[in-house]
């Protein structure tokens, strides 16, 4: 089956479990379709999905991968070591990136971000994890019973990204200038992630820049908590682990350039 083929199957089948968009003509262009196809992942709430339809999903998305490119750690230059650990600076599509282990900016809710076509990061490794990223954190919640607290972490397999796990967590939520509470949250986001990483025996993570999109936290200070939650941490690591510091913007490169020398 081919790529057309592929996503035009997963947009019938997604238009017919949904009867709200079922009315949705499907454009002819390929941008128009991935478009289509993305919100249609976006919206779509944790369920079963046939075999088939997991199957197809995959194939399109490792494509869709293959397409972009995929940066491997071990291709990266370090911007300082510890040890035997190393430190990077990355600027880059997080879910291209294959490591052991990238962080999620996640909501309470811990299931993505619904919003169609949304360019938060949550948004992004839902949409091109799978839908089996959904339900795998619908079931942790579920389990829990209660939304997830901010700096807490949770773990899930990365399914049809090119690193092993997805770490998610709960930045703080800022409606003005930063506290000490919030100053506080952010740092445990850090330690929660690095804590349950290594129990879990993960050897890099990849850190996207937590809040400083829609939870609106200060850039500067947001990657000065970073930096500093990793060091400290490193100090009694007992097993060695790579760190990447993933950034989008050029703003935040600069940043983080500055701050690790």
């Amino acid at each position: 089956m081919a790529q057309t083929e592929r996503r035009r199957f997963l947009l019938s089948r997604l238009l017919a479990e949904a009867p709200k968009y079922r009315q949705l003509a499907v454009p002819d262009d390929a941008a128009g379709q991935k478009q289509l196809l993305r919100a249609l992942l976006n919206v779509r709430p944790p369920r079963d999905a046939s075999p088939e339809f997991l199957q197809v999903q995959d194939e399109y998305l490792r494509a869709e991968l293959a397409q972009k490119g995929v940066t491997v750690l071990e291709s990266l230059t370090p911007a300082a070591r510890c040890g035997e650990a190393a430190l990077y600076l990355w600027q880059g599509d997080i879910t291209t990136l294959q490591c052991d282990a990238i962080v999620n900016a996640a909501n309470s809710g811990m299931t993505g971000c619904y919003v169609p076509g949304h360019r938060c990061i949550d948004n992004c490794i839902h949409t091109f994890a799978g839908v089996q990223l959904r339900s795998a954190c619908a079931r942790l919640m579920a389990k829990q019973g209660n939304e997830e607290p901010t700096a807490h972490a949770k773990l899930t397999p990365a399914f049809n990204l090119p690193c092993r796990y997805v770490l998610h967590t709960v930045g703080p939520c800022l409606e003005s200038l930063p506290t000490k509470q919030d100053e506080e949250l952010l740092a445990d986001c850090y330690r929660s992630c690095l804590s349950l990483a290594a129990e879990n025996g993960v050897d890099s993570v990849a850190f996207c820049c937590i809040s400083t999109g829609v939870f609106h936290c200060l850039n500067r200070q947001a990657a000065e908590s970073a930096i500093r939650e990793v060091m400290n941490y490193r100090k009694g690591e007992k097993k060695p682990m790579d760190i990447i510091f993933n950034v989008f913007k050029d703003m935040d490169y600069a940043i983080y350039q500055e701050l690790l020398g």
